[in-house]
């Protein structure tokens, strides 16, 4: 190794400083003496040219100490080195020929840096992908495996080398590879890692004509790696953006007999059954959700809209009373057990038991209100029956006096058991 880095620096030399404007008066190169104090001082004097940005004379000592010992000064000889290079390479002294010479020279010192320094390798793979790609004409092909390696070895590394590769992706995909899939999974992850950052969704839309095609493109992407659960996950949560419901079921299904006790699979997986009329189904995946996430208050209140829904409404009011007393007093479900009475009171004919119904259904509302006062659709709907609730009228010429309790009556309303007091 000692005598390939002494080639190369003999013959860098030559190069380097008679093809430029930009050479050191301070450094004469001869054979260099490797002893322990010797590659001290040339070290320190590497360090102190490049404390001064001075770069051009740093750059001679840099490389003696590389010869002599590439391991010992590695956590800062790689980095000071880089960015001689780099501020010399956009130097405007700087001549064609030099320019060639520090870009042979640097992607020489990154594979130093890959070999000496494996502690960051990640790091001087990236970058030396990074000239590859904007200052050496070298085929895509390769500069897309140098970032592969970069990322293969630190996933956390920045996200600005994953968008440099994810645009080669993108640039270079055909229908003989496999790149538009790769570009996928690769802002899919941005995404999963920067959810507030608003550039990785465009990225995914720019990528197809439209979501419907993403649908498709996802759920390629996890049938060609079909146990892969973070494939399956992926296609899952665009399909639900897409409303595409019954493609999202196919995954959520598979995804929660992969992973029975995962809450957010059922939770999904309930809204899709619920989305697609699906009831029964969307009973049981909430009656799971219940077993194994028992203090979760949305899924008592979620099951009585099921319930609701299905026509069920006494096992309906039971949810949502047990969905506040979940919840610590929550009032929505008492708002959605007042709406379940004047469901119910719509659906029959408009006389005084009706009323009645449409009464506890705004007593009901106000109750929601006292619990929570925010709760602005309980207020609403007080409003909106203010003229479906019996009068005073209807009260006194039935010989009603006030205080008195009255129940809820006749065959449109047994499910209730209620009852309603005269004002």
């Amino acid at each position: 190794m000692k005598n390939n880095i002494k080639i190369f620096v003999t013959i860098l030399f030559v190069i380097f400083f008679s093809a430029s404007k930009i050479y050191s008066n301070n450094f004469i190169y001869k054979p260099v003496d490797c002893d322990s104090l010797e590659v001290l001082k040339l070290y320190s004097l590497f360090s102190e040219y490049h404390k001064n940005k001075d770069f051009a004379s740093a750059l001679p000592y840099g490389w003696q100490v590389l010869e002599c010992d590439a391991d010992r000064f590695r956590k800062w000889i790689y980095y000071k080195m880089e960015d001689g290079l780099w501020y010399l390479h956009d130097s405007t002294d700087v001549s064609p020929e030099m320019n060639e010479s520090i870009e042979d020279t640097i992607i020489y010192l990154y594979d130093l840096a890959i070999e000496h320094f494996p502690e960051q390798r990640a790091y001087f793979e990236s970058h030396k992908a990074f000239i590859l790609e904007g200052w050496l004409e070298v085929p895509y092909e390769e500069v897309i495996a140098e970032y592969e390696k970069a990322i293969k070895d630190d996933i956390e590394i920045s996200s600005y080398y994953y968008n440099r590769l994810g645009l080669l992706y993108k640039v270079n995909a055909s229908d003989e590879n496999d790149y538009k899939t790769k570009a996928l999974d690769l802002y899919t992850y941005l995404q999963n890692r920067e959810p507030d950052n608003p550039q990785w969704p465009q990225e995914l839309v720019s990528l197809v004509d439209n979501i419907d095609q993403l649908v498709e493109l996802r759920k390629k992407n996890w049938y060609n790696d079909k146990e892969n659960l973070g494939k399956a996950w992926d296609f899952v949560k665009i399909a639900m953006k897409a409303e595409n419901y019954p493609e999202a079921i196919e995954g959520l299904e598979f995804l929660v007999e992969i992973s029975p006790e995962t809450v957010n699979y059922w939770n999904q997986l309930a809204t899709a059954y619920q989305k697609t009329d699906q009831l029964t189904k969307a009973e049981g995946a909430l009656l799971k959700l219940i077993e194994i996430d028992p203090d979760a208050k949305e899924h008592y209140l979620n099951l009585g809209i099921v319930y609701g829904d299905m026509g069920k409404l006494s096992k309906a009011r039971r949810y949502y009373i047990k969905a506040s007393e979940v919840g610590g007093g929550w009032a929505l479900p008492i708002y959605y057990e007042g709406f379940l009475y004047e469901k119910s009171a719509r659906a029959c004919k408009f006389d005084f038991e009706t009323k009645m119904v449409y009464q506890l259904a705004v007593d009901t509302y106000r109750k929601a209100v006292s619990m929570d006062t925010s709760l602005t659709q309980a207020k609403d709907r007080v409003g909106a029956l203010s003229t479906s609730v019996p009068t005073q009228e209807d009260y006194f010429f039935r010989g009603y006096k006030s205080g008195q309790v009255l129940p809820i009556e006749g065959d449109c309303f047994t499910w209730i058991g209620k009852s309603v007091r005269v004002p």
